[in-house]
């Protein structure tokens, strides 16, 4: 069978059913082929934060929006961090997958073990898959934790 015909019920009325055939969409890529990466940005920039979004039971979460970056779909946040601003050599990423259709990118990283009333300081990038980086990296931030983490 060439395509696949799902149906949809559409409405009920009088106890007769009407419906309408759904077709799947067929992907240019064979089943579990991965698409090539797409051309990076000609530069990346962060257009929002980064920022603190939350910080609580040891814990805090790190969010920032930049346009989309391109190249692999597969990409990592990442957060440098350290309580010392001339020393950020700790690192929380998170995985993030890419929308190609979208002109920007949220990004947002889970710090954990975190040490209650204490300042932190961080700064983020992203990278691809491979491990190549974004091109962008933030200037230095701080916070400071809840004294009752």
């Amino acid at each position: 069978m060439n395509r696949l015909l799902l149906t949809l019920i559409v409405a009920a009325v009088g106890g007769t059913l009407f419906s309408s055939p759904a077709y799947p969409q067929k992907s240019p890529y064979a089943k579990g082929q991965i698409p090539p990466p797409a051309p990076p940005a000609v530069r990346v920039l962060i257009t929002r934060g980064p920022e603190l979004e939350s910080a609580k039971d040891g814990l805090a979460i790190i969010r920032w929006t930049s346009n989309n970056p391109g190249g692999t779909d597969e990409h990592w946040a990442v957060v440098h961090y350290g309580t010392d601003p001339k020393d950020l050599s700790q690192m929380a990423r998170s995985h993030i997958r890419l929308n190609r259709g979208h002109p920007e990118t949220i990004f947002r990283v889970r710090v954990p073990n975190l040490k209650p009333g204490t300042t932190y300081y961080y700064t983020v990038d992203s990278t691809q898959a491979n491990g190549r980086s974004d091109g962008v990296k933030s200037p230095v931030r701080q916070f400071t934790t809840p004294a009752d983490l």
